[in-house]
């Protein structure tokens, strides 16, 4: 393994999230990073890791 890249200006954050499951609205906290004025969430609301992706992003308002 090696590091291709530092992204100099990413931030790790743990964010409250809410999302809707069916008919219920649940929020977990939830480790992400903010980059590019956007949260990228790092693991699902059940803990499990997920892969840093722009297409996971969420757009800050």
């Amino acid at each position: 393994m090696k590091v291709l890249k530092v992204l100099e200006n990413a931030e790790v954050i743990i964010a409250d999230l809410e999302v809707n499951l069916g008919d219920k609205t649940r929020s977990s906290p939830t480790l992400c990073v903010r980059y590019e004025g956007s949260i990228i969430p790092l693991n699902t609301p059940d803990g499990l890791p997920i892969l840093m992706n722009s297409e996971n992003a969420i757009k800050i308002l």
